[in-house]
């Protein structure tokens, strides 16, 4: 990752970054007077004249994101990068990290010109817009090499009220790649069983650099209270799910030559006083089953398994971080194929605990495992708080577009916190109904449950049939259909074209906010 850091002095840097804002809006003029940002330390008086010059003669808006790079090769420093940060609250400098991570300024040695009254928050948005919008996907034994990237230093009088930004900044935006990485991995490699092997490495690399000697310089990462005993990992495999009774895990992945998992991830610090689980959909490949997709819906299914990368990140993230707060990751994962094994339109399928679903479309699989790892979440580990998320629907897409999540939940107060959270982390969602006339949808004549009911709505019955198997965890339940912001199709600020890695950062804000 590109190396952040802190620096006393902006001297003696390739690049020189100066903050610009809109400025008090003139008398004269409905234009915005745009200025720049006062640094911790005085910028050079030619430096500035020009620098001001510069802001007319490019049309320069201060709107956050908004970049340009003026080159001299005879002067110090070379670069001089004028980026905007609109309001300067903490989207404004995310817009601006990212636009920077863009203008080829991060290839050499950068300062950033901090303002006097720059908060963690500023800091916060600065480095997880430049890393993220850094991230770059390569599949493994590929001869493109990363490239070496340069350093950004941020100039300020004093780190001791940015150092916890700046790490809880690097922790999500590795999270976040992380789950990037996942979900892009083409599905010829990304099986049931390479993702878990992939979730046992990560939590291995992470309690190995916790222990002592496990940090830079042969330091405790994680100080005396570490992640290592906290952090464990159980991967179940096809015997065992069948022994248990997970029903909708094995049906959906029983037409693939890829066994199906259930991972369990779980940060359990000493100090916890809440237990949160997450649970994610994780689908490593969808052809629809016998219900089969066309050619064009299929070709992007790598990404079916985004909720299953975001709550395992996440998790993983709180560990990082040493949250004190438990937290269960459960991936359900399975392959959807097509072969004399797959499960048929209008089987009954007994989920764990026992209740049953006819399913009347395999392409509705995502909610069958879904609704396994809920039932046993009820069952086995008793949460405070039961959150699922899921690339559910295309509906999602249709109601509420590309960026946006539909967050279901019947607690008002659960609700408001997670979509507070998602905001400030720059992942919005929308807060959905869940109509109860709805529910005589779900009713079925050979089951408890249709699961795949044609009635429309498809985002809200997906939703209302997850609720069935909350048991006395419904009142403390949210769910979010993110499959539309789990993949955007161009690089967009701090989003890269392919996998987001949507919903990491909202979890990670909203655990914190435990």
């Amino acid at each position: 990752m590109l190396d952040i850091g802190f620096v006393a002095e902006p001297v003696g840097f390739d690049a020189l970054v100066l903050p610009v804002h809109p400025g008090d809006r003139q008398a004269a003029s409905d234009a915005p007077a745009v200025e720049l940002l006062p640094g911790q330390f005085p910028v050079p008086d030619d430096l500035r004249a020009e620098a001001t010059a510069l802001l007319p003669a490019v049309e320069h808006s201060g709107a956050a994101g908004v970049a340009h790079v003026s080159v001299a090769p005879s002067r110090e420093p070379v670069r001089l990068v004028l980026v905007g940060v609109g309001d300067g609250d903490e989207a404004g400098w995310r817009a601006a990290g990212a636009a920077l991570a863009r203008s080829g300024a991060t290839e050499r040695t950068v300062a950033v010109a901090l303002p006097p009254d720059a908060g963690p928050a500023v800091v916060r948005g600065l480095a997880e817009g430049l890393w993220l919008a850094s991230y770059r996907f390569r599949l493994p034994g590929s001869d493109d090499a990363a490239p070496s990237g340069g350093r950004v230093m941020l100039a300020v009088a004093g780190t001791e009220a940015y150092v916890d930004a700046l790490r809880t900044a690097r922790v999500t935006a590795e999270m976040t790649c992380f789950a990037r990485d996942l979900t892009n991995m083409p599905s010829s490699v990304k099986s049931p069983a390479w993702f878990a092997d992939q979730v046992v490495t990560a939590a291995d690399r992470l309690i190995v650099a916790h222990q002592p000697g496990g940090g830079p310089d042969g330091e405790s990462a994680g100080g005396p209270d570490g992640v290592a005993g906290g952090l464990t990992v159980t991967v179940r495999e096809p015997a065992e799910l069948a022994a248990a009774g997970f029903g909708g895990i094995l049906a959906v992945g029983g037409g693939s030559a890829s066994p199906p998992r259930l991972v369990e991830l779980d940060w359990h610090p000493e100090d916890a006083r809440t237990h949160v689980v997450l649970v994610g959909k994780g689908i490593t490949f969808d052809t629809g089953g016998l219900s089969i997709k066309p050619r064009d819906a299929m070709k992007l299914m790598r990404k079916d398994m985004g909720g299953a990368a975001a709550v395992i990140a996440a998790a993983l993230g709180a560990a990082a971080l040493r949250l004190p707060v438990r937290v269960t990751a459960l991936a359900p994962l399975a392959e959807n194929m097509v072969s004399g094994s797959a499960f048929r339109p209008g089987d009954v399928i007994r989920h764990y605990g026992g209740r049953t679903s006819e399913s009347t479309n395999s392409d509705a699989e995502g909610r069958l495992v879904l609704a396994d790892a809920l039932a046993y979440a009820v069952d086995r580990l008793a949460p405070d708080v039961l959150i699922d998320l899921a690339t559910l629907t295309g509906a999602n897409a249709v109601a509420l577009g590309a960026r946006t999540g539909a967050l279901y939940s019947e607690n008002h107060e659960l609700a408001e916190s997670v979509l507070g959270a998602g905001a400030a982390a720059g992942e919005h969602a929308w807060r959905m109904p869940l109509p109860s006339d709805y529910v005589e949808y779900l009713a079925s004549e050979i089951a408890d449950l249709h699961s795949s009911p044609a009635k429309g709505a498809g985002s809200v019955i997906a939703a209302l049939y997850l609720r069935e198997f909350t048991g006395e965890l419904r009142d403390r339940w949210l769910h979010v259909d993110m499959s539309a912001p789990s993949w955007t199709s161009k690089d967009d600020a701090e989003l890269v074209k392919g996998a987001t890695g949507w919903g990491v950062r909202t979890l990670l804000r909203w655990l914190a906010d435990r």
